[in-house]
């Protein structure tokens, strides 16, 4: 191969590689956006779109008859994964055996008629609630019995030809996107000139809640921790 051949072929392979890494930097904005999308900043538009997005969440699944079916449509509706499906990540090596109270709640005599489970509920990679579940077992069937011993089905999933309604009887706000008293402080709503970003905590609100069958039957008692990750879904800026 003489000199001019290799000449023309390194000219080749380098504008092969320029066309390559053009092809990267022009996409690094995308890439970049699309990190970013997720990032709450600290002011005061901020914390009040959040408090929204907190109250409108809380408000449907207080509405819903299943959790599971407001956290699917939240996860679909913000567009948080390709396949907007809860999956109930089962958490071992935790136990917690049913109080005297929750005895009474779930109308049961003996603590050995009710089973824990603690999950993790999932939308692709985000853990939007970490749940404690106490159930009786003897109030389901065989195939729900099974799909919650064998499976990632959500509770709510698996016992949904029961056509259950919820109670709650417990809401607490863990965090407060606004601090008290913010609507008479005009300070409070300055913005800052370099916002910096907003440190989300990890559980924002709790729900405790008895699940009944059709027939006002009680068969579970959640205890529902709601993760800041609902707030990790892609935003226009």
């Amino acid at each position: 191969m003489n000199a001019s051949s290799l000449v023309s072929r390194a000219r080749l392979w380098c504008v092969s590689r320029l066309a390559v890494i053009g092809a990267l930097l022009a996409s690094a904005p995308l890439l970049v956006f699309a990190q970013a999308s997720s990032t709450w900043f600290d002011t005061f538009e901020s914390r009040l779109e959040i408090l929204a997005l907190m109250q409108t969440l809380n408000a449907d699944i207080l509405a819903s008859p299943s959790a599971t079916r407001s956290l699917e449509k939240w996860c679909r509706d913000h567009k948080m994964a390709d396949d907007p499906r809860i999956v109930a990540r089962l958490v071992e090596g935790v136990d917690k055996a049913p109080t005297a109270e929750q005895l009474q709640r779930l109308q049961v005599t003996d603590a050995d008629e009710v089973k824990y489970r603690r999950v993790e509920l999932r939308c692709g990679g985000h853990v939007l609630t970490e749940a404690d579940n106490w159930y009786v077992p003897g109030r389901l069937t065989a195939e729900m019995n099974k799909l919650l011993e064998t499976s990632d089905t959500p509770f709510g999933k698996a016992v949904q030809s029961l056509r259950p309604y919820r109670r709650t009887f417990s809401v607490t706000i863990l965090w407060a996107p606004l601090p008290a008293g913010w609507e008479q402080r005009p300070q409070a709503r300055s913005q800052p000139r370099q916002p910096r970003k907003l440190a989300i905590p990890k559980n924002l609100f709790e729900h405790r809640a008895i699940l009944y069958t059709s027939d006002n039957k009680p068969f579970s008692e959640v205890n529902e921790l709601y993760q800041g990750w609902i707030l990790a879904f892609p935003r226009a800026r």
